[in-house]
């Protein structure tokens, strides 16, 4: 029997994806059914439904779940659920639709990805997606007050963009998943389902695993956040996106060369191991942490490493906002209705002179002089200017496969810094 943390929802893992015989006869219904184009967010979504990473979800969320987890964190029966999953349509095509019909999801690239059974369709208003920004991407930092938000969300916060820019309607019911799109194919080895991680992790014995959500390139400061957790867990999981960023954000494939990098020269490959998930960053802040964790604990996962404004974009949430709301979540008495996956709280870490190491702000007692402050966002900036890199801030190796990528470009994307670093 596996000494792994069990699949959220009490149902073991919910995989909607087909395969073998079943996966034609689909593919070939779903050519004279009526077709309905899908986001690149919900083309991750019905990946992770496929393969279980969304489980106990068996597809799009109806209004009852969609109102309870942007109020309550909880679907209509009571499992924690952090953040909506849901899928939109015109107007036009949802009143073509009838109850009970079925409908083919084609992405943009002409895929079709899955078919649905529609069991319910519902108005997303102006006024609904408003409210569904304010319960879900609007923290406790400078930009989300309440004077602020909107000013400037809808110009810098892509997540309320995404919200915003959704259809009129939302369409929900169980899907069957047809494929996973090129992610086993351009990523072989590193794209895994949650029942590869977890045979990865029943190989090397390990029960407890600590994941460190990543969708820059790792710097200094990741890299001792995960010798952190190995010293404390069985093993570290360096779970990276390799869906869609926005604009500026490093792609998928050089990050995971850097990472590969930085683990033959400063880890041991026992307690270590890389791996990527298909999902577009919400950049929703505290409420995409506990999204992290929560299928994080789909794949084997034990404890979400939450550090510095986890998921965060500009100064939109507090810098450890992600952290205290896992205190602040309701907590269904049933173990299956429950995140069972525990946060590893971790304070600003960065490096110092004078302890001449990675430090904390609980470890180290010296001024702000003395210190190398890190961020994802200063070291693209820094890259993508070709201006020099503070020195510790990250491995040689790993800057010279930046660099490197830098350089190729031939259009590059202004940078932002905010208030934070």
């Amino acid at each position: 029997m596996s000494g792994l943390i069990a699949p959220h929802g009490g149902k073991g893992l919910v995989c909607a994806l087909l395969e073998g015989a079943a996966l034609d006869a689909e593919k070939k219904k779903a050519e004279g059914l009526k077709k309905i184009s899908i986001t690149g967010r919900e083309n991750g979504d019905l990946i992770m439904l496929g393969t279980g990473g969304f489980s106990p979800l068996s597809g799009f969320m109806g209004k009852a779940d969609w109102k309870g987890v942007c109020e309550k964190f909880l679907l209509a029966d009571g499992t924690f659920w952090p953040i909506p999953v849901t899928l939109s349509a015109t107007k036009e095509d949802a009143n073509a639709i009838k109850i009970g019909d079925e409908i083919a999801l084609v992405n943009s690239d002409g895929v079709t990805m899955a078919t649905m059974k529609v069991n319910e369709k519902y108005e997303m208003t102006e006024a609904d997606k408003k409210w569904e920004c304010e319960k879900c991407y609007k923290g406790e930092g400078e930009e989300s007050a309440d004077d602020k938000f909107w000013q400037v969300a809808m110009a810098d916060h892509p997540g309320v963009q995404m919200v915003m820019a959704q259809k009129d309607f939302n369409l929900a019911g169980p899907v069957k998943v047809l494929s996973e799109g090129n992610f086993p194919q351009k990523f072989p080895g590193t794209y895994m389902r949650p029942a590869d991680s977890r045979k990865h992790f029943e190989a090397k014995g390990w029960k407890t695993v600590a994941a460190l959500q990543l969708r820059n390139p790792m710097h200094r400061s990741h890299e001792h956040l995960a010798k952190i957790a190995a010293d404390v867990c069985d093993g570290v999981f360096i779970h990276s996106l390799i869906g869609s960023l926005k604009p500026g954000d490093i792609p998928a494939d050089v990050r995971i060369e850097c990472i590969e990098k930085l683990i033959d020269g400063y880890f041991v490959r026992d307690h270590i191991l890389q791996g990527g998930y298909p999902l577009d960053m919400r950049y929703a802040g505290p409420r995409e942490a506990l999204l992290h964790a929560t299928f994080r604990q789909n794949y084997g996962v034990s404890k979400m490493i939450i550090g510095r404004d986890h998921a965060g974009v500009g100064d939109f949430y507090g810098l450890f906002e992600a952290q205290t709301i896992f205190d602040k979540i309701p907590q269904p008495k049933e173990d299956g209705k429950r995140l069972l996956c525990t946060p590893l709280k971790i304070d600003w870490t960065f490096y110092c002179y004078k302890c001449d190491g990675m430090a904390s702000l609980r470890t180290c007692p010296h001024s702000k002089e003395d210190r190398v402050l890190l961020s994802g966002t200063k070291l693209r900036k820094a890259l993508s200017e070709g201006t020099e890199v503070a020195e510790h801030f990250g491995r040689e190796e790993v800057l010279v496969i930046l660099r490197k990528y830098y350089a190729s470009l031939t259009e590059k994307v202004e940078i932002k810094m905010h208030g934070k670093v």
